[in-house]
């Protein structure tokens, strides 16, 4: 799904391949907040290697002897790699684990701390990632100079491949909730559906924009964002406003579909208008679902991206994301890869 959408600079300046070794794919979770160091929830900072984040937390809470309910995470995480992510476990009273117990070839507890707050979805500031490309094939100057436009200039912030399910399968579910044809019961997995239906929406009107060489520059009627913030603003263009976002300082933005009238105009507005008319189905869906409209950066800023040749036919990339945000985005600008994405 992701291979169909327009690249911002051009056709990527190379091909490889990820994901052939556990350590090729290393994500590691950032934290919103401060832990307090006291309270009923047990935070556990796990680093596990070809694990599924629902099974290991399922063996957390089977190992504590408690509900699976009692414990939580920020999101899930791709198993094929090493990732180091937290988990909160509700313990009221003073009982205390030896969560060494729980370690094994492929599960590490490197830290546990209480907090007075369970942990919530999308509870993060953000992911530090490391990928390793192997079987690289392009002219090194090629990638250097794409790489180094995208830590300049960012990437459209496409939703990426893991949310539409194989071979876009959630997509397809999420038309036929739509249709009536999908009757259920199970609320976490229509809210997996609606979701996929607005990331499909946002993609379609981040292409025209990047078909139209507007996604990282303002035009009339836009509506404006920080990377990181919930919160938008509306503003007339002016020189300022070009200015902070060239700066990388704020964003144009898109719309998450739902209820409720865009708080886009103009211009912008009438690139959402004009996706809108020709996927009804899933708009009127969300609309009739109840889903809020919301709003999100039409561009993801990486400038602390790094990388390394490690030897003739791989290249290592460092860099750190904002929450809800897909490093496979960042890497399908400068690569064409292959490789497993859940």
């Amino acid at each position: 799904m992701s291979s169909a959408l327009p690249h911002a600079f051009g056709d990527p300046a190379a091909s490889g391949k990820i994901k052939l070794h556990p350590e090729d794919f290393v994500v590691g979770e950032i934290l919103g907040f401060d832990l307090t160091g006291e309270g009923e929830h047990v935070f556990l900072r796990i680093r596990k290697r070809g694990e599924n984040t629902d099974y290991l937390a399922r063996q957390i809470a089977k190992y504590a002897g408690l509900p699976k309910m009692a414990v939580s995470y920020a999101g899930m995480k791709d198993r094929h790699g090493i990732t180091t992510q937290w988990f909160s476990v509700h313990i009221p009273g003073k009982r205390d684990l030896d969560w060494s117990g729980l370690e094994s070839d492929s599960v590490a507890v490197l830290e546990s701390t209480r907090h007075n707050r369970k942990l919530k979805t999308g509870a993060l500031k953000g992911n530090r990632f490391e990928i390793t490309v192997r079987e690289l094939e392009g002219e090194r100057s090629a990638i250097e100079e794409k790489l180094t436009r995208i830590r300049r200039e960012g990437v459209p912030n496409y939703f990426g491949p893991q949310r539409f399910g194989r071979e876009g399968n959630n997509l397809i579910q999420a038309e036929a909730l739509f249709k009536g044809e999908l009757k259920l019961r199970d609320r976490k997995l229509e809210g997996i559906y609606l979701s996929t239906a607005r990331s499909h929406l946002f993609n379609r009107i981040l292409a025209r924009r990047v078909e139209s060489g507007h996604w990282n520059q303002a035009i009339a009627g836009d509506v404006f964002m920080f990377a990181s913030s919930h919160s938008f603003f509306r503003d007339e263009l002016s020189a300022e406003i070009q200015a902070r976002i060239s700066a990388l300082e704020i964003h144009p933005s898109g719309p998450l579909w739902g209820k409720g009238e865009s708080a886009a105009s103009g211009e912008a507005l009438a690139i959402e208008t004009a996706v809108a008319a020709e996927l009804p189905l899933l708009c009127e869906g969300l609309a009739r679902c109840g889903m809020e409209t919301a709003r999100r950066p039409l561009r993801l800023p990486v400038a602390d991206l790094a990388w390394n040749f490690v030897d003739d036919n791989a290249l290592r990339l460092d860099f750190s994301l904002p929450a809800g945000a897909y490093a496979t985005v960042v890497l399908r600008e400068a690569i064409s890869f292959e490789g497993e994405i859940d």
